[in-house]
């Protein structure tokens, strides 16, 4: 609708925001929002906690705030204030950036012979219970100056929220704390709040976040020695987070030993105050399921049974009566199939040929729905007819596509996983383990006569130019 509106009109909005800016001045209907329950899928409809907030807000406060969102960025981005291994809501990064830093850490493990113990954290409505003044200590820390931190706290004080239920409305309600829910500055302070967290880490201790989702790691020969690291950064993690106003759940924390070595091991004992984290053989992390052996068995199962209820509905949207066309339903096999085939494939894709192969049968029956072929038809017919190619060569094109995009950023936390010739002539000698991603989307690119390609680093991250006063 803004973009439809006359230059006058344009220009009085401009007006207001400057005078927003500059005069320190937040409207009250900007601090309110409408907030509509969802019920999640499979939940008890009694239970509050089943539903997922929705909120709304102004869309001028939003046009606003992506305006200030930009320039934000643009700062924190050029002095370097987040860390690279902090991937969340990040131009250029996505969660694939922690799932190829811990595969090829276990990878690394693997191949010196050592245990790698994991620790995947669950923080507790990490947004509604950010500490508001911890954002704005941030940014001073950060040299954020002027006009940028006043608007922040005025965009954080005094927010209002009432509940919608059809053409039901409760009263107003205060939201003393958090960051405001479907905003668009809301991501950006909580990674600004979450910038500290990875500081916490000993040297030993090896890390990554995305948003809240946290994962620590520590390898090495002896078991003791590995607690103890552990137990160190716990500790730190749990005293950050008692300053900050969040809290780590235990229960719903896990640990995973990943190991390969035959003789029997202790499993890591580590707390969180007095309460035990569980260890268990297999984690969820991030949409991919890891296990202790890193088979990725458990995962190609798990998607195997995905795409196979998907299937039902390629199998009813292809009725002979009815049913709609090839194209169609290609485009609906894309959207329910094929984009869950695809996430995490760069390193769920590293798993054993015999294990990949269960997934080949849900692609190829997806590919006779929406071709019509008969089940005698020949796979590379399927191929042909709807133009897709197999499964192993577009995992092989997805990593080389990955590997370019993160090599074109000069901090990407992929870059230091550069093997070394000795840890190079160590895989050469035990060739039955793994190679890392990076060693293996250098092979596809050896593959594809790419081998000497040069890739250029993207230092411009943003087109965007923030002002020349360093206020803004």
């Amino acid at each position: 609708m803004l973009r439809h509106l006359n230059p006058n009109s344009l220009a009085n909005i401009l007006f207001l925001f400057n005078r927003v800016w500059k005069e320190h001045c937040f409207p009250s209907s900007w601090r309110e929002a409408i907030v509509i329950p969802i019920l999640k899928p499979g939940k008890v409809a009694t239970d509050p906690l089943s539903y997922r907030p929705i909120a709304l807000t102004s869309c001028f406060c939003k046009t606003f705030e992506r305006m200030v969102n930009t320039r934000l960025v643009y700062v924190l981005e050029k002095e370097k204030c987040i860390s690279p291994l902090q991937s969340g809501f990040r131009k250029g990064r996505s969660t694939l950036d922690n799932l190829v830093f811990l595969e090829s850490q276990i990878r690394d493990a693997f191949v010196r012979r050592k245990h790698l113990v994991s620790l995947f954290f669950d923080i507790e409505k990490a947004y509604d219970q950010t500490w508001r003044y911890g954002i704005l200590h941030n940014m001073y820390d950060f040299g954020l100056r002027g006009n940028l931190p006043i608007f922040i706290f005025n965009f954080l004080a005094i927010r209002y929220f009432n509940v919608r239920i059809g053409h039901s409305s409760s009263h107003k309600f205060i939201q003393d704390q958090g960051v405001p829910q479907s905003c668009v500055l809301s991501v950006t302070l909580f990674n600004i709040h979450m910038s500290n967290i990875l500081h916490q880490l000993p040297p030993s201790v090896r890390g990554m976040l995305y948003v809240d989702d946290l994962q620590v790691s520590c390898q090495g020969s002896d078991m003791r020695l590995i607690e103890r690291q552990l137990q160190t950064t716990v500790n730190r993690l749990v005293q950050l987070c008692d300053q900050n106003g969040h809290t780590i759940s235990p229960s719903k924390s896990s640990c995973v030993h990943f190991f390969r070595k035959r003789n029997l091991h202790l499993d890591p004992s580590i707390h969180i105050g007095h309460i035990p984290i569980p260890v268990v053989s297999a984690v969820r992390f991030l949409g991919v399921i890891f296990d202790c052996k890193l088979t990725f068995l458990p995962h190609v199962l798990y998607l195997r049974k995905r795409c196979e209820r998907s299937l039902n509905i390629l199998k009813v949207l292809s009725n002979t009566l009815w049913g709609t066309d090839r194209v169609s339903l290609l485009r609906v096999y894309q959207a329910l199939i094929l984009s869950r085939l695809d996430y995490g494939c760069v390193v769920y894709g590293s798993a054993r040929a015999s294990v990949l192969k269960r997934l080949d049968t849900v692609y190829h029956s997806a590919l006779r729905i929406c071709s019509g072929a008969f089940r005698t038809s020949p796979v590379t017919s399927l191929y042909v007819v709807c133009h897709q190619p197999p499964l192993k060569l577009r995992r092989r094109q997805l990593s080389a596509n990955y590997f370019i995009r993160a090599m074109s950023i000069p901090s990407h936390p992929l870059k230091p996983f550069a093997l070394a010739i000795g840890l190079n002539r160590l895989y050469e000698a035990r060739s039955f383990n793994i190679k890392p991603f990076s060693e293996r989307a250098k092979a596809v690119l050896n593959d594809a006569h790419l081998n000497n390609l040069n890739i250029q680093e993207n230092n411009i991250l943003f087109c965007f130019s923030t002002l020349r006063h360093p206020n803004f």
